[in-house]
């Protein structure tokens, strides 16, 4: 156990960002690389080293205005869905509470991020996705536009983006299914027995968690012959899986229509410790936790379920202002550092 201590905007969040951006290529609060990178500098650099069951391993990850390059024992990976992976984290912050109550993309976001530790083939898959959709917009804007007239690429571009798509759908529902598995008990425990949570999957198309590969992409393949024209008057693509959502149901309720501000936390909190231990149990191995001044946004009992969870098992990294309000033996075993003004100290 961790804790960071330090003023507002001395440089907390940080440190947090700068471990979470080494373990998985990208930040947890902008979409934009150029952000990460110092007033003035031409490149961002990180290294850590890392100690895993199978030994010990240098990571070392540069963002530039050019893109990012990232090494793995020295050794520079050609792909980032080969480097991801490497070192896991789970990230908790205030921003985390709005997984619940925020917008479909934040949920999407979270899925696509989880998944991809545990799986280099989402990652990949999820990129070819992300391109064919990319290549068909900018196709469909064409025929809006009248710029083309003939429909045949659109057709080709149907075909691959219902495969990929497929593969992609495929791994979300059986990610879920584990999340699911973890985050129920946990849930209950949290909410002494009162609560029972359910993740639901919102599919664009209409397909079923049972259904195999070649069923779901057929599934597209009539989806998008179905809103073939809509999509060419609107000039974008109107459904796949950066269309779809996730329904957390509490005591079958919509609990971010219908739950209170606190289930909607504990509903936050039970996904995030069930992230720990459906990594643990695909890879071995705990990840590591980031709890980014997050605690104070917890009431005591809560705070109190997590720091029991997590205790001695898990490397936790914490960041708040003051540990006085906070009455729990793990943080008063704690490692302290300080930061001010960019620099971080041992206490």
């Amino acid at each position: 156990m961790n804790v960071i201590l330090g003023e507002n905007a001395q440089g907390k969040t940080n440190v947090m960002e700068a471990i979470y951006v080494l373990s998985m290529a990208k930040s947890h609060r902008t979409s934009k690389d150029k952000e990460l990178i110092k007033w003035d500098c031409d490149f961002a650099k990180i290294q850590g080293e890392l100690t895993r069951n199978s030994g010990p391993l240098s990571l070392e990850l540069i963002v530039s205005t050019k893109g990012k390059k990232a090494k793995y024992n020295g050794l520079e990976q050609k792909r980032l869905s080969q480097y991801i992976g490497a070192m896991n984290t789970v990230m908790f912050a205030p921003e985390d509470l709005n997984l619940v109550k925020g917008n479909p993309q934040v949920r999407r976001r979270f899925l696509d991020m989880e998944i991809g530790q545990v799986s280099p083939v989402y990652m990949h898959d999820l990129a070819r996705y992300q391109k064919i959709l990319h290549q068909r917009n900018q196709y469909l804007k064409q025929l809006q536009t009248r710029k083309v007239t003939d429909q045949s690429l659109l057709d080709v571009y149907t075909t691959q983006l219902s495969e990929v798509a497929a593969s992609v759908l495929k791994k979300r529902y059986e990610f879920l299914q584990l999340l699911q598995d973890w985050a129920e008990p946990i849930h209950h425990g949290i909410s002494r027995g009162l609560e029972t949570l359910k993740i639901q999957y919102k599919s664009s198309v209409d397909v079923s968690v049972e259904q195999d590969l070649s069923k779901m992409i057929q599934a597209y393949y009539e989806k998008f012959d179905k809103i073939k024209m809509r999509e060419i008057d609107r000039g974008i693509t109107l459904a796949g899986p950066h269309r779809d959502d996730l329904i957390f149901y509490v005591n079958d309720k919509d609990v971010q229509t219908f739950g209170s501000q606190g289930q909607q936390r504990t509903t936050a909190l039970s996904i995030k410790l069930a992230e720990i231990e459906l990594i643990h149990g695909e890879i071995g191995e705990y990840p590591i936790l980031l709890l980014d001044d997050v605690l104070s946004e917890l009431d005591d009992y809560r705070q109190s379920h997590l720091l029991n969870t997590i205790q001695g098992k898990v490397q936790t990294f914490v960041t708040t202002t003051n540990i006085d309000g906070i009455h729990h033996e793990t943080l008063q075993k704690a490692t302290t550092f300080h930061v001010k003004a960019g620099e971080i100290e041992k206490v």
